[in-house]
């Protein structure tokens, strides 16, 4: 079973602004899902029509094989959110705030007290578990965010720029976590800005813009999208005319092939001509320069 189908999931605003515009696409269990775009572009719409905060004008999605327009509290109870300001209680201690919402997805007291202690060792919140809410630093209580929404153990995680405000250390963590989480079998839906972050931990991608979702794969089929031609860098003091490079500098060219295999052909020249070879390795564009790419080419799509 998938664990998000959407089908011509479309959500229109005073009855002309497609804020989502006939989207379709799939998700299988254990994927890392960079839902990418500009502001504006619908992802927090999306991810609301998915998490059954809004009802869908046309088409429809499943998550999990639940409807979630239909049964909110079924799938709340098995799956985890965290947006931008998620809301927690100043008043209580960290220990008492994962308690609290452990109980409101039916858990008994004890295997709240012992899921948050577990948790808050994992997040590196141990020495602060007693401390009122309002002392937390904008880092501590972005990862008890997290703690709170994996309280329950979800099957699927919508995460909202999730190490925003850590610093690199605790960013790292989170991230281990979260690939953990992963190949576990949780879903991981992330929205982010951060293209290199987003490069650094998902598995596949999909991008948004003006309600569109214009490319979905992962990133080996995102660069197909631009280009499917692979870029050779070769440092050596001597090419041959008749290969068609690009020079970056003195004795650093680049040079684009139909694929990988004509790479030994292009060594082999080099080294016959008279040449020597310092470094020799593939260019792969990176999932910023593809997104760019692809937006760009969007916006001439859609005479913007």
């Amino acid at each position: 079973m998938s664990a998000v189908i959407a089908e011509k999931l479309t959500k229109i605003y005073n009855g002309e602004n497609k804020a989502v515009d006939s989207i379709s696409f799939c998700l299988e269990r254990g994927e890392i899902f960079g839902f990418l775009g500009p502001n504006g572009a619908g992802k927090t719409t999306t991810i609301k029509l998915l998490c059954g905060m809004l009802s869908p004008s046309e088409g429809s999605c499943r998550v999990l094989d639940i409807n979630p327009s239909e049964d909110t509290a079924k799938l709340h109870q098995r799956a985890g959110v965290i947006t931008e300001h998620a809301q927690m209680y100043d008043h209580l201690t960290g220990m008492d705030n994962l308690i609290f919402y452990g109980s409101l997805f039916g858990m008994n007291r004890t295997d709240c007290e012992n899921r948050a202690k577990e948790l808050l060792e994992r997040l590196e919140l141990t020495e602060a578990k007693d401390r009122r809410l309002s002392a937390y630093s904008t880092g501590m209580r972005q990862r008890l965010s997290l703690a709170r929404a994996l309280m329950h153990s979800p099957e699927i995680l919508f995460l909202d720029e999730p190490t925003s405000g850590l610093d690199p250390e605790s960013a790292q963590n989170v991230n281990m976590m979260i690939k953990e989480l992963a190949v576990g079998g949780t879903t991981i839906f992330l929205c982010t800005h951060q293209l290199r972050y987003a490069q650094e931990i998902c598995t596949t991608y999909g991008l948004m813009n003006k309600g569109n979702l214009f490319a979905t794969g992962n990133i080996d089929e995102l660069r197909t999208m631009v280009s499917d031609r692979v870029k050779v860098r070769v440092k050596t003091n001597l090419v041959p005319q008749d290969i068609d490079c690009e020079k970056i500098d003195g004795s650093t060219y680049d040079i684009s092939v139909n694929s990988e295999k004509e790479i030994p052909l292009i060594v082999k020249r080099i080294v016959e001509a008279g040449g020597d070879i310092y470094h020799v390795s593939t260019e792969k564009m990176s999932l910023e320069e593809i997104y760019f790419s692809l937006i760009d080419k969007n916006h001439e799509e859609m005479g913007v």
